[in-house]
């Protein structure tokens, strides 16, 4: 069946070429690569990352698959994932967790490891992110949290992600079923 609209991305036109490289506000963010294993595992390990992300990695050979199925995620142009740096530490995650190039919207999600919390890392890479997104053709990002996840969503206001609602028990937490808020941002 034929469209009626272009894409608003046309399809191929970000897996034609590498994944970028982002840089902006003394933050890198940059595809995952081979020894950021450790850091995952860490991550992962901690009980506030597990809380909001609702899984773990077990060891160095899981954070080995989950980085190649991270990078898949940009050659299918379904997903992007990115490690957040300050060009030396690691600091966070920052991905489109989805992505629908055909009608120009993502869905921003993001953990910031221990150590770097309370610096303002998530806040930096979300606007950072979406500043990329906008210039890439984007039409729109969608970020969700748990109602709990109080600072996810001083996160979402400050990048200028408008409350749009609260889906009620839509997602599954280990310690069952939470409402979520959904935040958007237009980018053009």
């Amino acid at each position: 069946m034929p469209a009626l609209n272009e894409p608003v991305v046309p399809a191929g036109s970000w897996s034609s070429g590498p994944q970028p490289q982002i840089e902006g506000d003394g933050l890198r963010l940059r595809p995952w690569r081979a020894g950021d294993e450790a850091f995952l595992v860490g991550a992962y390990a901690d009980p506030a990352i597990q809380r909001w992300h609702t899984f773990s990695l077990d060891d160095e050979q899981d954070a080995a698959g989950w980085i190649e199925r991270a990078n898949r995620k940009w050659l299918t142009e379904r997903g992007a994932d990115w490690a957040v740096t300050d060009g030396e530490n690691q600091l966070a995650r920052i991905a489109f967790r989805t992505l629908d190039l055909e009608y120009g919207d993502a869905e921003v999600a993001y953990w910031v490891a221990p150590q770097a919390r309370r610096s303002g890392v998530a806040s930096r890479a979300v606007t950072v992110l979406a500043d990329w997104a906008g210039k890439a053709g984007l039409h729109r990002l969608t970020l969700q949290h748990s109602t709990f996840n109080e600072p996810s969503c001083g996160v979402a206001q400050r990048c200028g992600f408008a409350l749009e609602g609260t889906a009620v028990r839509a997602l599954r937490h280990a310690d069952g079923y939470h409402d979520m808020h959904l935040h958007a941002r237009l980018l053009d």
